[in-house]
């Protein structure tokens, strides 16, 4: 019986080395998901709408209507289905 408990508690290190590494890389997951859980929170406007595709396209019907491709009222109309 002592011959046992004595190889177990020799053998204490290695599994606690292990259990360490375990507790480390847990946190390492944790921390990045609650990063990109807030980098994908902080991307998104009131509707949960990416705000940067929707400044995109603003900016293409902009650029459409300062070129003359298209005239006033349609520009206004585009503009109002964009932002809704």
């Amino acid at each position: 019986m002592w011959t046992h408990m004595m190889e177990w508690g020799g053998n204490w290190g290695s599994d606690w080395d292990l259990f360490g590494l375990m507790h480390l890389l847990w946190w390492v997951v944790v921390l990045l998901a609650v990063i990109a859980l807030l980098r994908w929170a902080v991307g998104r406007d009131a509707r949960g709408l990416r705000t940067p595709e929707k400044d995109r396209a603003l900016d293409i019907l902009r650029e459409r209507y300062a070129r003359g491709e298209i005239e006033q009222a349609e520009f206004e109309q585009r503009k109002r289905d964009l932002c809704g």
